[in-house]
């Protein structure tokens, strides 16, 4: 039984034409938009295949059940966030590396919210967590490799310290999303106070608060 639940994650055919990958996409972006109105109690093969426009039968050609769709779901919103993280990498320093992902990250908890917390949610699972660990054990070396910077304060485990960062980023976005925030600046403000508060790094006072201080000193 345990086989054929792991095989049941997998799709049952990898489309090699261009007309069988527009299908396959065209089905995801139908559970997709079922995700977002329905939500997960809602999801099921035959909606996700009267929503997409072909047959189950069509759809049971590459996704044996519904955990394969979440999975899949899930695989092609991870490879798009990580391409767009990956930009962290071309930043001059560790500092705004660090900036750059958690702008990333937000963006992408917030640019489609109600699809996010459903995978959120749906990758908590342990088989489907399981399904997803080499796009997480990517975006952990991601991670690892923004703390390897000269301006990043060296930490006693960089394992550790990449686990924890990982943690604290997910945790705070994901609270974010499940409470509905819209409010992107506010979102990266806390973020970037809690990882980089962990790092021990101090961000300097906002722009507003020295300038502020600056005209107190000159009248004083």
């Amino acid at each position: 039984m345990a086989t054929n639940r792991r095989q049941s994650l997998k799709p049952r055919k990898i489309p090699q034409q261009s007309r069988a990958e527009q299908t396959v996409a065209v089905i995801l972006e139908a559970a997709a938009r079922v995700l977002e109105t329905k939500g997960l109690d809602g999801l099921n093969t035959n909606v996700v295949a009267q929503r997409a426009g072909v047959s189950v039968g069509t759809l049971y050609q590459y996704f044996p059940g519904k955990d394969a769709i979440i999975v899949a779901l899930s695989q092609r919103e991870g490879a798009v966030f990580f391409a767009e993280a990956k930009g962290a990498l071309s930043q001059p320093t560790g500092q705004q590396a660090l900036r750059y992902l958690i702008t990333v990250s937000v963006h992408q908890q917030l640019r489609r919210p109600a699809l996010a917390r459903a995978l959120d949610f749906e990758e908590n699972r342990p088989a489907i967590a399981n399904a997803l660990v080499a796009l997480k054990t990517a975006f952990g070396e991601l991670m690892r490799q923004i703390l390897l910077h000269e301006d990043i304060p060296p930490q006693l485990s960089i394992e550790v310290a990449t686990d924890d960062l990982l943690a604290i980023l997910r945790a705070i976005v994901d609270g974010a999303g499940e409470r509905g925030e819209v409010d992107r600046g506010a979102l990266e403000s806390r973020v970037g106070r809690a990882l980089f508060g962990y790092l021990g790094i101090t961000d300097q006072p906002p722009a507003r608060a020295q300038a502020r201080k600056q005209r107190t000193s000159q009248t004083a």
